[in-house]
């Protein structure tokens, strides 16, 4: 990996007690990474900072006011009840070395079409939003968010925040309470992260500066780069002209690593094949094909299979991989109804209903368990009543109004231990006859089926039990005639996701500035920052003049 020293101070020069880059003393302080786009690293980057802090003794919290996406963990809340946050800030809370709190996201934003989106307010589902009543909605989900970022400022040294999306998008910044709406209410220092790999990230950097207005200006103090691969030589003559450009530094160059896939904000950022599949220990390798649903939710229960030496996990839409794999998956959605007749129209179903013929393994995960069913009744998610599912369980799922969010546990296989999470509004409504389920609760209730090579769990999570993930695996190999696979027996999920977290707390401070970092958590915006024109147009700006021809 390249050192970026040269570009940005040694922390271990910046202190005199024998850390690095750590502080001084606890501050209430704050800090907002905004990102030039959507997945241009401000997930991991908070991570790494949160993580950074937290080595050092820092109580640290993470927060995003506003989150859209359907990959989702359950928090229990003060009243005991499940709800629900982005699946990153689970992951940042990790990363600090705490438990997840429903206000790190107050406002998570649910999409189920293109044009509408699952209000879940600090935790809770509470409404649908569209563009035509968000305006109307904003303010109570704005107070929701400041109060939140209040709190947890009284009770944490450092709150590191997330933006979302672009703070420059010019169109909605009147309404904006996640972004420099979130920096300005806070008076919160903000760096800017741009996606190298993408390309064209130094015109995003400095366009997104220079087209925020004055007051916004005031508190963009600087840039990261993100996902860089090649000669730092030929970079740093850019970052010298952005910093005569702006007026501000780049405080640093992330490297792109190959092993940081885990807790994916959104299942697009997959590539191909998940991870970097270990060589398997026995003499087959594994290969498991997960659908990518136009509206897949919780994508990230599968990354657990991807730990496994042997596991070759992908996400598709390929036919011919979906016909090819030992396992096929169908993940979660936030549309049961509308992506099981995408699966049709695509001709996936065929697939899935091929493989199945085939006496090949196949697991439906919460919305994917549902569309195995003889027929779905929805007059909740999509209101189209009752429909055909892929019959391919004895069982009829029906949709509540009331949403279930909850942590669960039980067993599996007998006496395999197994925990996870439960979000979802259908349920199995009747099963004639009965299905053995794949996993009864703590009490002895049932849950999901195992039917021959049928796997169906309402169960999101599971896989990160590493027993029940061994078991299910084996049994897998078994059905698919993968004679020669093995499982490795020391595979440890957890272990897996803590070696991320320290991955990315050791790429922050070997490869940050650190010590400017904490300054701004300490001091706030720097003074006097120049103003880069034209700033944010004006709504009644008349329109430049274009000369005919």
């Amino acid at each position: 990996m390249e050192r970026t020293r040269d570009i940005a101070r040694d922390p271990a020069k910046d202190r005199t007690d024998g850390t690095r880059g750590g502080p001084a003393g606890p501050v209430s302080g704050g800090l907002l990474v905004a990102g030039t786009t959507s997945d241009a690293g401000k997930s991991v980057l908070t991570a790494g900072i949160c993580r950074w802090l937290h080595r050092r003794g820092v109580r640290v919290a993470p927060f995003k006011a506003q989150n859209m996406s359907n990959n989702s963990a359950v928090v229990v809340g003060p009243d005991g009840r499940g709800g629900e946050i982005g699946r990153a800030q689970a992951m940042q809370a990790a990363a600090c070395g705490v438990a997840a709190d429903l206000r790190f996201n107050p406002v998570l934003l649910k999409p189920g079409s293109d044009r509408s989106s699952q209000v879940v307010l600090l935790g809770t589902a509470v409404d649908t939003v569209t563009a035509g009543n968000f305006r109307a909605l904003r303010p109570r989900l704005a107070t929701a968010a400041f109060e939140a970022l209040a709190e947890l400022r009284a009770e944490y040294d450092v709150v590191v925040c997330e933006g979302a999306g672009s703070p420059t998008e010019i169109n909605l910044r009147d309404t904006d309470y996640a972004n420099m709406g979130l920096a300005r209410h806070a008076r919160l220092p903000t760096i800017v992260v741009g996606d190298i790999d993408r390309g064209g990230v130094f015109a995003s950097m400095f366009g997104t500066v220079a087209l925020l207005d004055a007051a916004d200006q005031e508190l963009v103090a600087g840039f990261v780069v993100n996902k860089f691969r090649g000669d730092l030589d030929l970079l740093r003559p850019g970052l010298d002209m952005l910093t005569r450009l702006t007026g501000r530094p780049t405080y640093g160059v992330l490297p792109w690593h190959v092993d940081l896939w885990l807790d994916a904000e959104d299942s697009l950022a997959y590539g191909r094949v998940l991870g970097r599949p270990a060589p398997p220990k026995g003499d087959e390798w594994l290969d498991v094909a997960v659908i990518r649903l136009p509206r897949i939710s919780n994508a990230t229960d599968v990354e657990a299979l991807a730990t496994e030496p042997g596991v070759r996990v992908r996400l598709t839409v390929e036919p011919a991989e979906v016909a090819a794999a030992d396992l096929v998956v169908l993940p979660g959605t936030k549309s049961t109804v509308a992506d099981l007749d995408w699966l049709r129209r695509t001709g996936l179903a065929d697939v899935v209903r091929a493989h199945v013929a085939a006496g090949r393994p196949l697991l439906g995960i919460c919305g994917g368990f549902q569309m195995l069913a003889r027929h779905i009744d929805d007059e909740v998610e999509s209101g189209q009543g009752r429909v055909a599912g892929l019959q391919l369980l004895p069982i009829e799922v029906t949709f509540g109004a009331a949403k279930t969010v909850t942590r669960s546990v039980g067993s599996a296989f007998g006496s395999v231990p197994v925990q996870g999470y439960e979000i979802h509004h259908g349920y199995v409504s009747r099963a004639d006859p009965a299905p053995p389920p794949l996993i009864h609760y703590s009490d002895g209730q049932p849950e999901g089926a195992a039917v021959g090579h049928l796997f169906g769990t309402h169960w999101h999570g599971a896989f990160t039990s590493d027993g029940f993930r061994r078991r299910f695996l084996t049994e897998v190999a078994r059905l698919a005639g993968r004679h020669g696979f093995r499982v490795a027996p020391d595979t440890s999920f957890a272990a897996a996701r803590e070696r991320t977290l320290d991955l990315l707390g050791d790429l922050v401070e070997e490869h940050l500035d650190t010590a400017a970092l904490w300054q701004l958590v300490e001091q706030g915006p720097p003074p006097e920052l120049p103003f880069v024109p034209p700033g944010a147009p004006s709504a009644t700006a008349p329109a430049p003049h274009v000369p005919a021809g």
